[in-house]
């Protein structure tokens, strides 16, 4: 599926277009998108950054700090002024000037919304695992040679870029379900990985978290598609209840995976069974058996993954059974997937010093937490190496409502340190912090309170063969230079 789209008249409200935060992840890669198709774009960030600076040259109007005066840097004004929920504060003085002059106010996701409109979409969703199936999507695709255009949460290694205005009719993306606004999408293909309760300070209750999802896949298009994992108890719940009440609107749904919760969707058919993962190297081989309707006679192939662990290797089939229903050949979807290099804070290599490697990642639920160090585990295994967790709890409330799961997951560790909690957009709560954590670990656990203080702290314990993993949300990620740096001043010993 090749065929372009004439997507280069942008929506009138869009012609001119202001972002608040546009160094942000998520709003930089929507300026980009903009700024290709022809619009101008406007922006205001707390500071200078390389993607500001990168904004800049391409011709977007740029203030650091945020003003009144920030909304007349294009001329003639914004058509539209574009937040985000949780970084930007609704008191902030370019919102309050918009809603003053009468310029519609939009939220990125509706931002994202209007610049699908037109394209195919695959559209990638669940508690975990959102960033890399979708990445793996977008480099599959571009194997297959359709150029889409996408809009990612980490940036893909091979482009080192999170999104980008692509010459051909696919658009991927992350559903993003932590505030509902994945309801603002009107996807032909989903993707649901898993579904885990979560976001507790937005939904308030299990069941309406749930519930977004039942009403996200209400939205998918007559003729769409609707692709779970049935080796995740949410996430089959939710294709066996779409698959029982969709036939009117002609929504096909299929699953992945091993099966192990195939109970709860009798009728979703298992189109690419993952049989067996063994590792080798940083990642592993999936064996896969595809079934109708994905291919036409069943067949077993192997899958090459890149990134370590069973969760990966799920993702991967996610992301081929995604491609596949844009129009791709399944075969060629795999073959992309294989070349896939990853993305930035997704058990990335940050560096080696004296025979100890340095990871990091971006895991910040127990489930994920999990996930990332059993594939640790499995890249250490035959080197007989220890794996040393370095974790940063993120937000107050995720910490307080899971603070014992975080510390069972921390325990697969053989040595964990716990910093203190980023809070993001949080106040801090009385009583908690990373000790709740730390102290709840089963093996060799330590608070360290200053973060300055966490690369020291690793260089006493890390010893010749280790695997050191930074794991959060918030700042971790700057330490895993400064522990590369301080394990090769120290020297580590022999591993006992």
């Amino acid at each position: 599926m090749t065929g372009a789209v004439d997507a280069a008249a942008l929506p009138d409200r869009l012609a001119r277009v202001h972002l608040v935060g546009i160094g942000g992840a998520g709003m930089s890669g929507l300026a980009r998108i903009l700024l290709s198709r022809g619009g101008e774009v406007s922006g205001s960030d707390a500071k200078d950054s390389r993607g500001v600076l990168a904004l800049r040259t391409r011709g977007a109007k740029i203030r650091i700090g945020h003003a009144p005066e920030s909304l007349d840097q294009l001329d003639g004004g914004p058509t539209v002024v574009v937040t985000t929920r949780a970084a930007v504060p609704d008191d902030n003085p370019e919102l309050v000037e918009a809603r003053r002059r009468g310029i519609p106010v939009l939220y990125r996701p509706e931002l994202l919304a209007d610049l699908m409109v037109g394209y195919r979409t695959l559209l990638v969703s669940g508690t975990h695992g959102k960033t890399s199936t979708t990445s793996m999507s977008v480099v599959a695709l571009q194997h297959c040679g359709v150029d889409p255009s996408f809009a990612v949460g980490g940036e893909l290694n091979e482009s080192g870029t999170n999104a980008h205005h692509g010459s051909g009719a696919v658009f991927v993306a992350e559903a993003d379900e932590s505030d509902g606004s994945l309801l603002q999408y009107t996807p032909d293909v989903v993707v649901v990985t898993n579904i885990e309760v979560d976001h507790l300070d937005f939904f308030g209750s299990e069941a309406a978290y749930v519930e977004v999802f039942d009403q996200f896949a209400a939205l998918i298009r007559p003729g769409g598609t609707l692709v779970v994992c049935l080796d995740d108890p949410g996430s089959a719940a939710l294709g066996g209840r779409v698959g029982a009440s969709c036939a009117d609107r002609s929504v096909t749904v299929l699953g992945y995976g091993a099966g192990t919760h195939r109970d709860l969707a009798p009728d979703v058919p298992l189109v690419a069974e993952l049989v067996e993962v063994v590792p080798r190297g940083p990642g592993g081989v999936a064996t896969v058996t595809l079934r109708a309707p994905l291919v036409a006679e069943e067949r077993t192939r192997r899958l090459a993954v890149t990134l370590p662990g069973r969760h990966m290797a799920l993702n991967a089939l996610g992301a081929l059974i995604g491609c596949a229903r844009t129009g791709c050949d399944v075969d060629t979807v795999a073959e992309g997937i294989e070349g896939f290099g990853g993305v930035h804070r997704r058990f990335e290599l940050r560096g080696r010093a004296a025979g100890v490697e340095v990871y990091d990642d971006y895991a910040h639920h127990p489930t994920e937490v999990r996930a990332v160090l059993t594939a640790a585990r499995e890249v250490v295994e035959a080197r007989r190496g220890r794996v040393i967790a370095v974790f940063q709890p993120h937000l107050y409330s995720r910490t307080a409502e899971f603070a014992a799961e975080f510390a069972a997951a921390l325990s697969l560790a053989d040595e964990v340190i716990v910093a203190d909690v980023y809070g993001a957009r949080e106040q801090p709560q009385p009583g908690v912090t990373g000790r709740l954590v730390a102290d709840a670990v089963t093996v060799p656990a330590a608070f360290v309170a200053d973060i300055s203080q966490i690369a020291d702290a690793v260089a006493r314990v890390a010893v010749r063969g280790d695997l050191v993993l930074t794991i959060g949300a918030g700042d971790i990620t700057m330490q895993a230079p400064s522990i590369v740096e301080a394990v090769a001043a120290g020297a580590p010993g022999e591993s006992p």
